[in-house]
């Protein structure tokens, strides 16, 4: 009798134990996932300010995370903007670890370095970052070495010295004007600086600590230079009304780095494609997220652009577009 129950009872427990297995098993390969199971990706993404340019990047962003399967159920953005306060980068920058996202990305150059202060742990994805060793990013763009790599975006200063010899022959002088709070900014007139004096230019330096002097150095320059070259700097674009409305009067041809801003008054720019930037860092964080580490990722580097002309301010300017250019732009602003 004992017999026959220590049977039963083994008879149980293999049964037990192999319905055990088969559940795992079930579980771990093509038995059905329930959804309440499945990791919901968390991305934390700080812009410095609003401006069209980086907001076709943060979309960009959006979009290329999509692209590599994160569509809107399987990840929720945590998003802020500093609106320019270098305050408010640092805050939200600590607000951003703390909210325990899987990733961080910094879309432009004070955001990232914003988010590289606040932890070394966390991976970090650089977008629209100009000069990410002369900003103290990263060591070396082909083995960054620490938590962060991401995209750079370079300006094309040689491309852009060459429209400005094609639209406007004339010109000698060129005014920089740039914020002398931003690193990357400093990086490219540099460059540009030694390429335009290679051409025979002459390059005249303002810088602004601010938007608030922008009026007062454009009355200044005006007066001195026969052109004005901007660089990539979130600083002057968004004031760029105000360099403007400041050059009503003296009208003179000024060459921007982006395409709102050719479209807000500047003559002509040779542009990298904003939304491509942001894709392309969307999916640098999509590869960070399937297990690429950041100090193993080569940083992506766009340098090659497109001119975009303002052919209505041309008019307005007195100055005739060669039907090359027009031809050769990536887009013509009526």
């Amino acid at each position: 009798m004992k017999n026959k129950r220590l049977l039963a009872v083994l008879a149980v427990l293999v049964v037990l134990v192999g319905g055990s297995l088969i559940y795992s098993s079930l579980n771990k390969g093509g038995g059905a996932k329930s959804t309440t199971d499945k990791k919901t990706v968390k991305v934390g993404v700080l812009q410095y300010v609003s401006h069209p340019s980086l907001d076709l990047i943060y979309k960009g962003i959006k979009d290329g995370l999509a692209e590599e399967g994160y569509k809107a159920d399987d990840i929720k953005i945590d998003f802020m903007n500093a609106e320019g306060d270098q305050s408010k980068v640092a805050t939200m920058s600590k607000q951003l670890v703390s909210n325990d996202n899987d990733v961080l990305i910094g879309i432009a150059t004070p955001s990232a370095q914003g988010l590289a202060a606040a932890t070394k742990d966390k991976p970090i994805v650089m977008g629209a970052i100009t000069d990410p060793v002369g900003a103290n990013l990263v060591k070396n763009l082909e083995k960054p070495g620490g938590n962060i790599t991401g995209v750079s975006d370079r300006n094309p200063a040689k491309q852009q010295l060459e429209l400005i010899k094609k639209l406007t022959p004339n010109v000698k002088t060129i005014g920089a004007l740039y914020s002398s709070s931003e690193d990357n900014s400093k990086t490219q007139v540099e460059e540009f600086k030694k390429l335009a004096e290679e051409a025979g230019y002459k390059v005249e330096e303002y810088s602004v600590p601010s938007t608030n002097e922008i009026a007062s150095t454009m009355n200044v320059m005006t007066g001195k230079v026969d052109a004005i070259w901007i660089p990539i700097d979130n600083t002057i674009a968004s004031a760029f009304a105000t360099v403007v409305s400041s050059n009503k009067d003296a009208k003179k041809p000024i060459y921007p780095s982006a395409t709102a801003m050719v479209e807000e008054g500047g003559l002509a720019s040779v542009v990298v494609d904003q939304h491509d930037l942001g894709v392309a860092t969307g999916k640098m964080a999509a590869k960070i997220l399937k297990g690429a580490k950041p100090e193993e990722t080569p940083v992506e580097i766009f340098n090659k652009g497109k001119s975009v002309i303002n052919k209505k301010n041309a008019k307005e300017l007195g100055i005739t577009v060669p039907e090359d250019a027009l031809k050769e732009a990536g887009q013509v602003i009526e």
